[in-house]
């Protein structure tokens, strides 16, 4: 799976070059994917799994339907965004994978907690729009993210590369030759 993730990746790689290096790329391509499908689970959660109706749960709590459509789509998304950035992103990362994965989930928690914080106060303070106020919050906390991943969550040694290893450099390489037999 792997593989295949980082050849579709990378097959699109070079029209990219210019504008950024091939770990933001990856980063970016995986965090879109990843978003894409959230938001999909939610809707189709929300819209047709819950009906827009309450959850009643054995336990006798009753939980909202976009809480409960978050919950599904969570489930699904953070294991899924968790390994891609662990094997498609940071390869290079020498922690144990347990303690990645704590780290990933205190990230987690970090961006939700800064986008309830941005959301409010650019509605709040700033009185703009909410999907404006979503599209500046997501640039933010997509930069705190990835600053963090690279730095802390998936850090790597320095004697470590961080993107690419051998059957990568070998494909990229591959990619390359292509490029300057068409060019």
């Amino acid at each position: 799976m792997k593989n295949l993730i980082n050849a579709v990746i990378d097959f699109f790689y070079p029209f990219f070059r210019r504008f950024m290096p091939l770990q933001t790329f990856r980063y970016a391509a995986c965090g879109g994917g990843n978003t894409i499908l959230d938001i999909s689970l939610y809707a189709i959660s929300y819209n047709f799994i819950f009906k827009k109706q309450l959850v009643h749960t054995p336990i006798g709590i009753n939980i909202s339907p976009y809480i409960a459509a978050f919950l599904v789509s969570f489930a699904i998304t953070f294991p899924l965004g968790f390994y891609m950035s662990r094997t498609i992103v940071f390869p290079g990362s020498t922690l144990r994978g347990r303690i990645q994965l704590f780290r990933y989930f205190l990230l987690v928690v970090c961006c939700i907690s800064l986008n309830y914080i941005f959301i409010k106060l650019f509605v709040e303070q700033c009185h703009l729009y909410p999907t404006v106020a979503k599209i500046f919050t997501t640039l933010i906390v997509v930069a705190f993210s990835f600053i963090t991943q690279k730095k802390f969550t998936f850090k790597a040694d320095a004697e470590t590369p961080e993107i690419l290893q051998p059957e990568d450099a070998a494909e990229l390489a591959t990619v390359e030759e292509e490029e300057k037999i068409i060019s």
